[in-house]
Parts: structure tokens; sequence; C-alpha cells
């Protein structure tokens, strides 16, 4: 066990956050960058080829799992003899969260941010195997973040696993050691039941399981069944991954319905076109909607936090920036002369020069009265001096803005808020 105050290469350890079967996770001050960060540091006896493997699967798989809501791994080496993985630092687990009292709202909120952080593991078939409250990590901008995949598993046709996962969250098949695609579904499934509840569902997870009055109370009733399927004892009878399952989760709490017949999607696709053509004549100058939604092909800025008409918080993933370089933690586009990503509040990185270009997207200053640098519409935070940007930005066409953030909105048009993710009164 590592003490307070000791140092680990450049880290100076603060306090130790968790004490995990094979890890602990330690706040560390990061005496060159001066960021506070956290590590996870495997324990002695687990020092072995085995469960090193594992630790070394979790850094690798880092690139390729890169979203808003998986936690990124900054950096995995030796310090001092000790196998380290260094990961931004959050407020608190979710399982801590979920101690507290949580409006309904805010655990949709938080529901939707699960589902994409899986999604996403699955459309790069991964397993994470390790689905629970205290894997998903909040931070003080509400964000939820998946991290953890130690356990994790490339899903391949045959995969043998010798059951590791967190009693009372795994799937039957996973205790068997034959984790799948649905065993994560599963997980899923009881991480929010219990979120809604309170209660933890038990073996044999017979519907329905304690606290069923409580989650008739809080969700409408079209996503009762959908829970329902995620927790069916069976694999095949649950949803086949969490991409589909983040999907009808989307469509219901929407309130939308499928349309069946081909004549039928036609129309809908055509009247959706229009509505995209007629918002990009009206907003596309000044909400800079260059790109399109990965899921509904909506148009969409690299300022968005999500998607403004289907809700999709992963729409801009695999998009070609117009900037000349990209954040390596957002992949959304920077300046060349910026200190910090104006977007997701990402670390600092090298500036490739000392001198300020200007630019015709520039419209305000910081309010920063120490920095004072030049600011682009709908940045959250500035690139100069990465100070939280106050102001309320608003649409040139409309006066409309969201009731939970404040921001300028589309209204005729959004039915998400882009800035904040929140569902808009249509």
């Amino acid at each position: 066990m590592l003490r307070a105050r000791q140092r680990l290469g450049k880290f100076r350890i603060e306090r130790r956050l968790s004490n995990g079967p094979i890890a602990e996770v330690y706040q560390a001050y990061d005496t060159i960058h001066g960021i506070r960060v956290a590590l996870k540091v495997p324990h002695p006896s687990a020092m072995d080829e085995v469960f090193l493997a594992d630790f070394k699967r979790e850094a690798r798989l880092a690139p390729l799992l890169e979203h808003p809501n998986i936690l990124p791994i900054r950096d995995a080496s030796f310090i001092d003899g000790r196998f380290v993985i260094v990961m931004p630092l959050g407020e608190r687990s979710l399982g801590e969260r979920m101690q507290r009292r949580m409006a309904v709202a805010t655990a949709m909120d938080l529901t939707e941010q699960m589902l994409a952080a899986v999604s996403h593991a699955h459309d790069c078939k991964v397993i994470h195997c390790d689905i629970k409250p205290d894997n998903f990590i909040l931070f003080d901008d509400n964000t939820l973040r998946l991290t953890d995949f130690a356990f994790s598993k490339l899903a391949l046709r045959t995969i043998k696993a010798s059951g590791s996962g967190t009693v009372g969250y795994l799937a039957p098949e996973q205790a068997l050691g034959r984790p799948m695609l649905q065993s994560d579904v599963f997980s899923l499934g009881l991480v929010i039941y219990e979120l809604f509840t309170g209660y933890l569902p038990e073996w044999p997870y017979q519907w329905p399981p304690a606290g069923h009055a409580r989650l008739k109370g809080k969700l409408k009733p079209s996503l009762i069944p959908w829970l329902r399927r995620a927790l069916e004892f069976r694999p095949k009878d649950r949803f086949q991954s969490a991409i589909s399952m983040y999907r009808e989760f989307r469509r219901l709490r929407n309130g939308g319905t499928r349309r069946r017949t081909e004549r039928g999607n036609g129309r809908r696709q055509d009247w959706q076109a229009v509505r995209f053509k007629e918002f990009q004549k009206e907003f596309k100058q000044q909400v800079a909607t260059r790109h399109t939604c990965r899921h509904c092909s909506g148009p969409v800025s690299e300022a968005m936090v999500a998607c403004p008409w289907c809700g999709a918080k992963d729409h801009l993933k695999g998009h070609e920036t117009d900037y000349p370089a990209t954040c390596p933690r957002c992949s959304r586009g920077v300046k060349l002369d910026w200190n910090y990503c104006a977007w997701c509040y990402g670390p600092g990185f090298e500036t490739e020069t000392k001198r300020r270009y200007a630019d015709r997207r520039y419209t305000t200053r910081c309010n920063n009265a120490k920095c004072k640098g030049p600011l682009m519409p709908f940045m959250r935070y500035c690139p100069w001096c990465r100070s939280k940007v106050k102001r309320r930005w608003r649409l040139d066409e409309t006066k409309a803005t969201c009731p939970s953030c404040d921001q300028g909105i589309a209204a005729d048009y959004w039915s998400v808020c882009p800035w904040c993710t929140k569902q808009l009164e249509t």
C-alpha cells in the first residue's frame, strides 16, 4: 500500500480511493503538469504474467475505445518497479452517487451515458465483463465514464473465460465462464434497475424483482418491458448487444414509433431531409453545422455535446475536422496555437506555434481578466486559460433558450439540447 505524500516517479500520492481484489486506485498529484490524476496500481501479489496481461490489455484497448463516456488512459508504464495506469481523476463513482437521492431526470441522463459507453465498446467488439456501479466514474460536469477494462475480452467466435467479474452483477452464463455481449446487457440491466429502485435483483432473477412498484413510479410504461428484456435469464431472449439496447432506449425515450412499411419510411426520410435543409439555410453559418450525425444524418457541429435531432452522444465518431489538428481526448478540432481543448476540458498539450492566429470565427473574448483570449460561439472552455466559459450563447435568428442550461437553441427544429443533452419540449 502506498502512503500519502509518497513519491512514485513524478507523482505524489495524496490518498487511496479504492482497494480492489487485484489493484488499488490512488489520487495523486502530477508534479510536472500540475494536475491531479488517478493511478491504478496492481497489488504485488497480482504481478504475475496472467494478471499483468489483463492490465496490459486494458492499456492497449484505450486507443480503440476512445469515447466521451469511456475513461481514457493517459499513460501505462513501469514506475519504480510498479506497473501504473494513469487516468483522469473523477469526482466519485456511480456507486457512491447512488447512495444519495437522485432526480429521475438525472437517473435517465446517467442511464443514457452508461448505454452509450457500453454500446461503443460492443461496436468495437469488446466485452467489458465487469459492468457495475463502481466502474462508472462521475465527473464534475455530470459526465459518466466507464472504466476498468482489465477483465474485458475481445468478442471472438469461440471465447473462454474464468468467470471473472463482480459477484452480484454477473450474468448467469458469465458465472459459468462463457461471457458474451448479452452478458454485459444483463449486468447493465441490473445496474439500471438498482439505479431507479435502490434494489439489486438477485438469483433466480424472477420478474418482478423487489422494488418493482418503485420502478413503475419512475419509468414511463414503455421502458418497463425494455428493462425486463435486458434481464431475461436466457441470453437469446435479451438484446443481442448494448447497441440494440441503446437504440431502443432512445426510441422509447423520445416517444417515437417504428415505421414498418418501406413507403412510410421513405416519406419520413424525405420529410426529415427537408427539415435538415431548412435548418441549414437558417443556422449553418452561425452554429457551424458542417458535419452529419453518424446515427440520423442530421447536421451537427463539433461544439455540440450531443446530436440535437436524435440525442446520440457519439454523433461525431470518425468525422473529419476542418481544424488543422485534433484534441487527443475527444478528437474534436483544435487550432495550432491553442493551449487547451475548447470543447472537452482536455489536458494541456504542446502548442505547435507561439504565434496567435486571427480567425473570423472568433466573436467575443474570455471573461477572465488575466486572459481576454478570443472565443468562438458555443465554446465550453477557453482554449487559452482553460476557464469555463460563462457566456450564454444565443442564435441570431431566434431568442429561444434551453430551460436547463439557458443556451440558445433552434426550438422549431431540435428535440434535444445539443449543449446539455436535456430533452426539449416539442
